[in-house]
């Protein structure tokens, strides 16, 4: 495990840290269970031996009394341990999984370097394997450190010599045998989490174009890929179980060893007095249960490798730097103004050429203003300025005259609001997907909003009227139906300022023109400030201004 690999997982630990109190709890019951099922077999194998020697039948009666107390103590206190155990390693995960949404909210989309696939993986294998961090990794080494030393202690007692042999066994076993296995299975557990990553991605992506790949013939290439992914991943996990197996034979030859050892020491010790004979079976069998405690340390040591790889793929986005932030002490959002750029400039390097070199943009409230101008010139740059996913390199964006890098940027989104040219269809409802808008919109506004857009033919003839489920990602909807359930959100909007990217996307021409009228006499009526991000020049009659991005600079349309 290398050096930043702990350091990840120290910072996960302190990310999700656990619950103190589940943990004694799943200490106590873990080196309760152990210490029952070591004292369950010493004291069979003293009670064997004494009844060997045909003694009154109640005079073991305390033994065997013991021996079934221990029997039904180990059961509750292992079923206590489970509990206990589970409980705060999914505390622990909710906590992790809360604060990787926590941290991946505010990269979205300016500071967002992984692939979905990727942040899928991220999110779903690497949080899952890290619930293993308490359970398997890092619980078994306090529970085997506590009972081992106490197994020892016990042995002391009865025979020193024994002792010190059970005490080199428990030691060779909890060291030597998870090193060596570690470092067998350790270059496959940092790799199994890149495969899994690679094989989502070919899952995800072949999931989502598979339509794509079927027109064009290529469906059978997609599936070898992915079956060659799932084969990488197949050897990995098959290389971990020869490991586990390693760790299995490695550790009996110890046990077996130890054992041997225990009663080669107490054999003479019985002949010159100083050990009873009937207690020999009752060491051997103390030192054979003993390695129950230290049997978990191979496997935990693999799921502790598993765990740092995990960690150290999460960290990179636990630890982002986000790429805007509040100020300490956010200015409070003027009750009035334009939203404007002034001579703003962006670029996404160093090196990298300025996508706005020097903008000036003014929407006031009540106007609409159309954005023109070719693919690729910065026009969803820009927008994503004004509500500050992003900030720029020069200049500054304001609103009402406050610069919006000393707003909250909770309170600047309520006020200005971005439908984006790709925003997100839920697999939820129709009504639900409009009222993420407005979420206390009554159903007659949504209704409204949606004849607004030209949806109330279809809804009316929907079966399940707003009811009506779209699908994954809006499948089950048409590329217009989408983009006008999209529109519907932004009639709802009842947001001071209202920026629409690529609003007609998938319409015809005369139903983009007619929407695009339809918004800048609404933001009029309503007092909105309008910006419309398009393509064309035609149709844009019905907006008080045209302007158009070329080369970084606006200016007004030709």
């Amino acid at each position: 495990m290398t050096g930043a690999e702990l350091r990840a997982l120290r910072d996960v630990v302190a990310i999700a840290p656990p619950s103190r109190r589940l943990a004694l709890v799943t200490l106590a019951a873990g080196s309760g269970a152990v210490l029952a099922a070591v004292a369950l077999l010493a004291l069979s194998g003293d009670l064997i031996s004494r009844a060997a020697l045909r003694p009154p039948v109640l005079s073991l009666t305390v033994l065997i009394v013991s021996v079934r107390a221990m029997g039904l103590v180990r059961a509750g206190l292992r079923y206590a341990e489970r509990v206990a155990s589970h409980d705060l390693a999914l505390r622990a995960l909710a906590r992790l999984r809360g604060a990787f949404c926590a941290a991946l909210v505010p990269l979205v989309p300016a500071g967002l370097r992984a692939g979905r696939a990727d942040l899928l993986s991220r999110f779903v294998a690497d949080v899952d394997t890290l619930q293993q961090l308490y359970v398997r990794a890092l619980g078994p080494p306090a529970i085997a450190a506590l009972t081992g030393l106490l197994v020892v202690l016990a042995a002391w007692l009865v025979l020193p010599a024994a002792a010190l042999v059970l005490g080199c066994g428990l030691l060779a076993a909890a060291t030597a045998v998870p090193l060596a296995t570690a470092r067998a299975g350790r270059r496959a557990g940092r790799r199994q989490a890149g495969a899994r990553a690679h094989l989502s991605a070919e899952i995800l992506e072949a999931a989502e174009g598979a339509s794509e790949l079927a027109a064009c013939g290529r469906a059978a290439d997609r599936v070898a890929r992915v079956g060659a992914a799932d084969r990488a991943l197949a050897r990995l996990a098959v290389r971990d179980a020869l490991t586990g197996a390693l760790a299995s034979g490695l550790g009996t030859l110890v046990q077996g060893a130890t054992v041997a050892g225990v009663v080669a020491v107490s054999i003479p010790a019985i002949g010159d007095g100083r050990l009873d004979g009937v207690l020999l079976a009752a060491l051997a069998f103390l030192a054979l249960a003993s390695f129950e405690a230290v049997a978990p340390l191979s496997l935990a040591a693999t799921h502790a490798a598993a765990c740092a790889g995990a960690a150290a793929r999460l960290t990179p986005v636990l630890g982002a730097a986000d790429p805007v932030a509040d100020r300490a002490r956010p200015r409070p959002l003027p009750a009035r103004g334009a939203l404007c750029a002034e001579d703003v400039a962006l670029r996404f390097g160093d090196d990298a050429p300025w996508v706005l070199d020097g903008a000036t943009l003014r929407v006031d409230e009540g106007r609409a203003v159309a954005l023109v101008g070719p693919s690729g010139a910065g026009k969803s740059t820009l927008a994503e300025l004004l509500v500050r996913f992003r900030d720029p390199d020069r200049g500054r964006v304001t609103l009402g005259g406050e610069d919006i890098r000393e707003l909250r940027q909770d309170d600047l989104r309520r006020a200005v609001v971005l439908c984006a040219q790709d925003a997100a269809i839920f697999t939820t409802t129709v009504a639900e997907n409009v009222r993420l808008a407005r979420p206390g919109a009554s159903d007659e506004d949504v209704r409204a909003a949606l004849e607004l857009v030209g949806l109330g033919p279809w809804l009316r003839s929907a079966p399940g009227g707003l009811d009506t489920l779209v699908g994954e990602q809006g499948a089950q909807l048409s590329g217009g139906q989408r983009q006008r359930v999209v529109l519907a959100r932004a009639v709802l909007c009842d947001a001071r300022f209202l920026v629409l990217d690529e609003p007609t996307a998938h319409l015809d021409p005369a139903a983009a023109q007619s929407l695009l009228a339809l918004f800048a006499a609404r933001a009029r009526e309503r007092g909105q400030g309008l910006l419309a991000i398009v393509h064309g020049t035609a149709g844009l009659d019905a907006f008080d201004e045209v302007v158009e991005l070329r080369a970084g600079v606006l200016a007004p349309a030709a």
